[in-house]
């Protein structure tokens, strides 16, 4: 059996810690409510698909939601070192196949991880692009450290140097459809739903 893993990197929903770019315009307590509609987003996304789910909290772990999932905490000093923790850990586990992906994507579905786990049987990397250079979606079915270090974290050439370096050591890269995150407001104006938490009182 060819063992797979999506692992989810959440961070705790906490005011002034969560889509700070996006509370410079709504508020830090607007801002959390907007992040928290993207957790059952993405739980949704990940509640039909047929592998191990492991939710990796920033801090703490929280049972409020994925209910029954595998939680553990990240490890490392920045986002590049937790991913790579992340993906050692599963492949120490027996995982031969493993997507990571973020939290904050208002169009993500199954048929993203399902594509993505599919596309790990005949490369060795799957990136999802993000509208932003980034990208929301990175899975291995064979670990490659240099994915993870001495890389532009957050900046619009990411993706870009990613598989420049990719190409150059000729490993065989799948990339899927594009997508948008939420990090600023101009990112939410699409989502009609999302912005409906913004007009709602408590």
């Amino acid at each position: 059996m060819n063992k797979a893993l999506v692992i989810v990197f959440v961070k705790n929903a906490k005011p002034g810690k969560v889509k700070t770019r996006l509370a410079k315009t709504i508020g830090n307590e607007k801002a959390v409510e907007i992040y928290q509609a993207l957790l059952e987003i993405t739980e949704r996304a990940t509640e039909n698909i047929l592998t191990d789910v492991s939710i990796h909290y920033s801090e703490f772990i929280d049972n409020s939601l994925w209910k029954g999932a595998h939680k553990t905490t990240q490890q490392g000093q920045d986002l590049g070192e937790r991913m790579k923790n992340a993906f050692q850990n599963a492949f120490q586990q027996g995982y031969q196949r493993v997507v990571l992906i973020g939290s904050d994507l208002p169009s993500l579905t199954n048929e993203h991880l399902n594509n993505a786990l599919e596309n790990l049987l005949k490369t060795e990397v799957v990136f999802g692009p993000a509208q932003d250079g980034g990208y929301y979606l990175v899975g291995l079915s064979k670990m490659h450290a240099c994915i993870f270090e001495n890389k532009p974290w957050s900046q619009t050439q990411l993706l870009e140097v990613t598989l420049q370096e990719l190409s150059e050591k000729n490993i065989s890269v799948t990339k899927l459809e594009t997508l948008n995150d939420i990090d600023t407001f101009e990112d939410l104006k699409p989502y009609q739903h999302l912005l409906k938490l913004l007009s709602s009182e408590k």
